[in-house]
């Protein structure tokens, strides 16, 4: 039985004994448990950046497009108070008076009156500092349409533009209809309409 103990005991471990086997098994179990553990955590720890990096990945920002307000223009109401004298001087009073209340109408609100168009809209403003302009008194509503609302707009007459007209379905879902004298800068307007609200069927101003 011993010689069978002696011969069994080197087929285990030829230099510990069996406590010291067992200990050392235990150990490399303990050992190997925590490696694994220790990956494991790696592992979570891996993957849970890698979720939060996915889902605090920011989608890329759309740059905003500069705000753009057209300089006045008071062609067209000197041109209305130059005939206005001329119907004057031709003793053509009653003629004289609608040209020249309207010439002077535009004068004041070339003066005041701005178109502003900002990233998303074209908004109708008053003054230097911009304020609101309150509801439309036509058709009621904010004087301010956006740009994907837009039918189409026209420029009356390119050479010298006079009137601006656009069709916009903000107000209305069959589309409003909205004309504005051009008291501003025919080419700066004409330019930034073209860029904001795409091409119109007319050619620009010269």
């Amino acid at each position: 039985m011993a010689t069978s103990l002696f011969f069994s005991t080197p087929l285990v471990h030829p230099s510990y004994s069996d406590r010291e086997v067992r200990g050392a098994t235990f150990g490399k179990l303990i050992g190997s448990s925590s490696f694994n553990q220790k990956g494991i955590n790696q592992s979570c720890r891996k993957r849970t950046f890698t979720v939060t990096s996915l889902f605090g990945r920011k989608a890329p920002v759309k740059s905003k497009r500069e705000t753009v307000v057209p300089e006045p223009d008071y062609r067209i109401p000197i041109v209305l108070l130059g005939a206005t004298g001329g119907l004057i001087y031709t003793d053509n009073l009653i003629a004289a008076v609608p040209v020249g209340l309207l010439g002077l109408l535009l004068l004041v609100q070339a003066t005041r009156v701005r178109f502003v168009f900002d990233d998303e809209a074209l908004e109708v403003k008053v003054g230097s500092e911009l304020k609101e302009s309150g509801e439309n008194v036509f058709v009621g509503g904010k004087n301010r349409w956006k740009y994907s609302s837009f039918v189409n707009w026209e420029f009356w007459w390119p050479n010298f533009p006079i009137l601006v007209y656009f069709k916009e379905t903000q107000t209305k879902p069959e589309g409003q209809i909205h004309f504005f004298p051009i008291i501003f800068n025919g080419k700066q307007l004409y330019d930034t309409m073209v860029e904001r609200a795409g091409s119109s069927v007319t050619s620009g101003p010269k």
